[in-house]
């Protein structure tokens, strides 16, 4: 997902477009990415949900490898959005799976380990990106995805061998599930919190480089690298989850997650200097992963019985309330500054979640 970010500058020099052309390669991935979510799901309850990301990934390995031999920038865009659409199928079935197989009471710090899989994700294909801007061949990261996605297309079609097979569901259709799943009142409440706490923390972290750009006067490269903590921070907590959940439980968790998330970006918005900048990016980042990783387990819970649909609706209004929230955040930034969208931001984090601990507590007393 991230491994074009840092590579748009040679793409437009490369293919002779400009940078805001050059970024379709991030955006096509990305709504293909979204919108894909939703036909994933119905088609991992029908046909076994490592079937379905085992034959995914078979297809973004392909397209991956598509990007690596595009001789133009058109044949490289399209690749990138076939990679995206396919590549959407991944993490929504895979915490499906997980709900599946691994008992509830275990299933929140088997999430946390699974998180780990997407900080690393990200941090690494900026990385990667990064470092193939200034090589001669570019393209190689294309090689490595191919490759990585191939070896994980076949071992995921092995295991998969001995996966259950589905029980056979009268429909596939995502709209009948999400409807049938939202029928249901604390589904609504999850994916109500999860679209809002996207909106308002990505919308947040999309700007804290700019920020500390424009109102510390730290160079671009070094405010990039002020997010660093934030992934660190939900390392912590993945590491730390099981201890951690033992002492807090779901609700004083989401509690404290939601009050050092909120602490972090306060923080960020006013902090002098760079250091107490980062101090915050990493109370922020454990603090947004304690919330958000009770959430996904919640989330694995709302429909047993079409939990690929679910996990699907739970990813697709979170992925559109970050999307939402970036447009929104850009918006408010021109007229009010960024001090005033990290701070408001952290201030309506405040009641979202501390109201989502409060119903996950009545949920708890009469479920």
């Amino acid at each position: 997902m991230r491994v074009t970010d840092a590579l748009l500058p040679r793409l437009a020099t490369d293919f002779g477009v400009g940078i805001a052309h050059a970024s379709y390669v991030v955006t096509g991935f990305a709504v293909a990415y979204g919108l894909m979510q939703v036909v994933f799901g119905p088609l991992g309850d029908r046909f076994g949900k490592l079937r379905v990301i085992a034959c995914s990934s078979a297809i973004a390995a392909a397209a991956s490898l598509a990007c690596l031999l595009a001789p133009g920038f058109e044949g490289l865009l399209a690749a990138r959005v076939v990679a995206g659409a396919f590549c959407g199928s991944i993490i929504p079935l895979a915490m499906a799976w997980i709900g599946d197989v691994v008992p509830y009471k275990d299933r929140q710090p088997v999430l946390a380990r699974f998180i780990l899989g997407q900080i690393f994700g990200i941090a690494a294909g900026t990385a990667v990106g990064g470092l193939a801007a200034g090589h001669p061949s570019w393209r190689w990261p294309f090689a490595a995805l191919a490759a990585w996605l191939a070896i994980c297309a076949l071992l995921i079609g092995l295991a998969s061998r001995h996966d259950p097979v589905p029980r056979a569901l009268k429909s596939s259709h995502f709209a009948r599930d999400a409807a049938g799943i939202l029928r249901g009142s604390w589904p609504r409440v999850v994916v109500s919190t999860v679209f809002v706490e996207g909106m308002l923390v990505f919308g947040a972290l999309a700007f804290i480089p700019t920020h500390l750009h424009f109102q510390r006067g730290i160079d671009l490269a070094t405010a990039g690298l002020a997010l660093v903590p934030y992934a660190l921070g939900g390392v912590g907590f993945a590491v730390a989850a099981r201890p951690i959940l033992r002492r807090f439980g779901e609700v004083r968790l989401s509690r404290v997650g939601t009050l050092l998330l909120a602490a972090g970006f306060l923080a960020i918005a006013l902090a002098p200097h760079l250091a107490l900048a980062a101090l915050g990016c990493l109370v922020a980042g454990f603090g947004f992963y304690g919330l958000h990783n009770t959430l996904q387990t919640n989330a694995t819970q709302m429909a047993p019985e079409r939990r690929g649909a679910g996990m699907a609706l739970f990813a697709s209004l979170f992925f559109i309330g970050q999307s939402l929230g970036v447009a929104m955040a850009g918006a408010l930034v021109e007229r009010a500054g960024t001090t005033a969208v990290l701070a408001g931001a952290a201030v309506l984090l405040v009641p979202v979640g501390l109201t989502f601990a409060a119903l996950r507590a009545a949920h708890e007393r009469d479920p």
